[in-house]
């Protein structure tokens, strides 16, 4: 079943002479449950597209579907309601918020949204992740892989329809990259969670069940 549909997606910046396609009329679909590694060195457009995909910024032309539904006919309200819901989004940079403990990050989209939070699911979540012990820590108390691992559950947290991860080990080194891989697999694997995700290495976009190349804003290689 096909929950991402993304249509002759182009995206432009500047005018005339400093005119630059970041994304190049790309075209591709993303199975339900499917894990999509998207590779490029910097400059490729990769994160772009994945910012597109998102809805976090709007194409100059082309279409995104997600789960059926045209993202950019809605207009910017419903689109950022829509985002919260259906789109978990996981940053480099973690972008928790610091004076909030691991436990208030991970809930603030449900908070946001006005949802209570069932507990049983909480405690469940926060023992995949490993921060059992951490949850009333602030982001400043806790390593790069845990900080990670808190945002990875904040976009968790919502049952999302897709989770879009834009080089998540990019900032961490080999053994929390490799546990950041290994909870996203698992994700994939155990909780048929949709999953593209951006890298610059190839070593670990070989864990996907699939994996996009782009080159100067087109994807090359699929």
């Amino acid at each position: 079943m096909e929950i991402v549909k993304v249509e002759n997606l182009v995206k432009k910046y500047g005018k005339d002479e400093n005119e630059v396609i970041a994304v190049n009329n790309v075209s591709f679909t993303v199975e339900k449950g499917e894990f999509v590694a998207i590779v490029g060195s910097s400059g490729s457009g990769k994160s772009t597209l994945l910012h597109l995909i998102g809805g976090v910024d709007r194409p100059t032309s082309g279409k995104v579907f997600i789960d059926g539904k045209d993202i950019y006919k809605m207009s910017d309200d419903n689109l950022a309601i829509f985002r919260r819901r259906q789109i978990g989004l996981i940053y480099q940079f973690y972008n928790l918020i610091p004076i909030l403990n691991v436990e208030e990050n991970i809930t603030l989209p449900c908070d946001l949204d006005n949802k209570k939070v069932e507990k049983q699911k909480l405690n469940n979540l926060l023992q995949t992740l490993g921060l059992e012990s951490r949850r009333k820590h602030l982001p400043n108390e806790l390593s790069g892989g845990q900080q990670q691992r808190t945002s990875i559950g904040r976009a968790m947290i919502t049952n999302p329809s897709i989770i879009l991860a834009d080089e998540p080990t990019g900032n961490l080194d080999s053994k929390a990259s490799d546990e950041i891989v290994n909870l996203l697999k698992k994700s994939n694997k155990e909780f048929k969670q949709t999953i593209i995700m951006i890298t610059h290495n190839m070593e670990i976009a070989k864990i996907a069940d699939r994996v996009l190349k782009m080159e100067d804003g087109k994807i090359i290689e699929r």
